[in-house]
């Protein structure tokens, strides 16, 4: 689990390591959302951290197919 994704480090990697950061983001979303519903949730900034970081990573994909 990252604590902030840095747009440098995510251009740097390759199109399968952000796929699977991606993936992980996903599923770490459902789990929050999940949490947030039977009121486990402790750390309530997480959610929009992990929100903002698929954000970045999509940001990064559109940007590699437009510059094909």
């Amino acid at each position: 689990i990252m604590p902030s994704f840095k747009v440098s480090d995510l251009r740097s990697k390759k199109i399968d390591e952000l796929e699977k950061q991606l993936d992980d983001l996903s599923k770490e979303k459902f789990n929050l959302r999940f949490q947030a519903s039977n009121g486990q949730l402790t750390n309530t900034g997480r959610v929009k951290e992990v929100r903002k970081g698929i954000a970045k990573i999509k940001t990064i994909f559109n940007e590699r197919i437009n510059k094909e």
